[in-house]
């Protein structure tokens, strides 16, 4: 007879492993060696190894007196006697998680059963493009999608009439159909998905002939919108009960439409803020002018100062974009861009040469300048 291995070595763990430690590692082997998983030889064998080594480094007592005793504690003279702890029956083998070890045997979870009730239909999700002011102004619009309607003919049931519409016989109602398997391990309980019915628990004696038995009619529908005001980009919204269908007589999913807007030509936005860049001349720039300049809502009048530079930003306040959950507005910043001549008329010229001479001798670069010699 061969020698048995340590305990502890066929577990894989050290003499110091916790409770937790030595759990995890004989799930882990017994997954990985039980005869209904692992088919290679010796694969029996080695999962009762394991199970033996788990019986015993599982139980306190017999843990202490394997420690101390080693294989000699359990022989048929010693004070554990049946071998270890009556290893014949399995016992501890409840500690191993079922569904895990006989998931692809039993077609996915062990005798978990697949559900047959009503269930509810994926959402659904699409793009919409929208005009930059329709974005800031809100508006009602209208998308076309494929939809999946509920037959008007058999409501939803596929059948012809209400009688056409009857239990399974196969599973009696249920949408399952229980197997036994018997092992040397004990009575396995396989719990399969009815092939007849297909979980509804009902079959079709005989099919609508307005949807063909489906059920549900594919057809084109109009979905109206109505896009509020100050959306974004990216944003969604959600129409109740026009996603996919649902089934076994569960209600639709939803309908997500995700905003896009196109950039406008002139108008930048960033939050609520609206930001919008106008020229104006270098005189006006000087003297200050009143301009009427674009907003999102129509042309507002701005005063622009006297000795307004290049680049200043002057606000609009109230005529930026809508808050989409109050009645708060954003602001509107207008940049100043200044723009400079590069054709002058002679006229114009003369006029530059004498506001040259009516300014003072030494120019704006050279006071620049001498802060450099300082």
């Amino acid at each position: 007879m061969a020698e048995k291995r340590d305990y502890y070595e066929v577990l894989g763990v050290s003499k110091n492993a916790s409770a937790d430690e030595i759990k995890r590692a004989y799930r882990k082997m017994a997954k990985k060696y039980h005869p209904d998983v692992n088919k290679e030889p010796g694969a029996e064998e080695k999962f009762k190894e394991v199970q033996e080594a788990y019986d015993v480094l599982s139980d306190d007592n017999k843990k202490a007196a394997y420690d101390r005793y080693g294989h000699a504690a359990f022989d048929q003279t010693g004070g554990f006697g049946g071998g270890a702890g009556g290893f014949g029956g399995f016992g501890g083998f409840e500690d191993v998680d079922l569904g895990d070890i006989f998931g692809s045997f039993f077609g996915g979870g062990g005798s978990r059963q697949r559900k047959s009730g009503p269930m509810r239909g994926e959402d659904r999700f699409v793009q919409l493009e929208i005009d930059f002011m329709d974005a800031i102004k809100g508006k009602k619009t209208e998308i076309k999608i494929n939809y999946d309607e509920q037959c008007s003919h058999c409501h939803g049931t596929g059948a012809k009439t209400p009688n056409d519409y009857q239990t399974c016989s196969r599973c009696g109602g249920t949408g399952t159909i229980r197997t036994q398997q018997r092992s040397p391990f004990g009575t396995f309980v396989n719990q399969t998905t009815c092939p007849d019915c297909h979980g509804t628990g009902k079959v079709v004696k005989e099919k609508c002939p307005h949807c063909h038995g489906n059920g549900y009619v594919n057809k084109n529908i109009t979905v109206e919108l109505n896009i509020p005001a100050g959306i974004n980009t990216h944003q969604q919204l959600r129409v109740q009960g026009k996603g996919h269908r649902g089934t076994n007589g569960g209600p639709n999913g939803d309908l997500y439409v995700e905003i896009y807007v196109r950039p406008h030509q002139h108008f930048q936005r960033d939050g609520k803020n609206i930001y919008i860049s106008i020229p104006i001349s270098a005189v006006d720039a000087t003297l200050g002018c009143d301009v009427d300049v674009p907003t999102v809502y129509g042309d507002v009048t701005l005063k622009v100062p006297e000795g307004t530079q290049p680049g200043t930003t002057l606000r609009l306040k109230g005529k930026g974009v809508k808050d989409l959950r109050s009645d708060n507005y954003g602001d509107q910043y207008v940049k100043i861009d200044v723009k400079i001549p590069t054709k002058l008329s002679r006229e114009e010229k003369e006029l530059y040469h004498k506001l040259k001479k009516a300014t003072k001798k030494e120019s704006i670069f050279d006071q620049f300048k001498k802060g450099f010699r300082r």
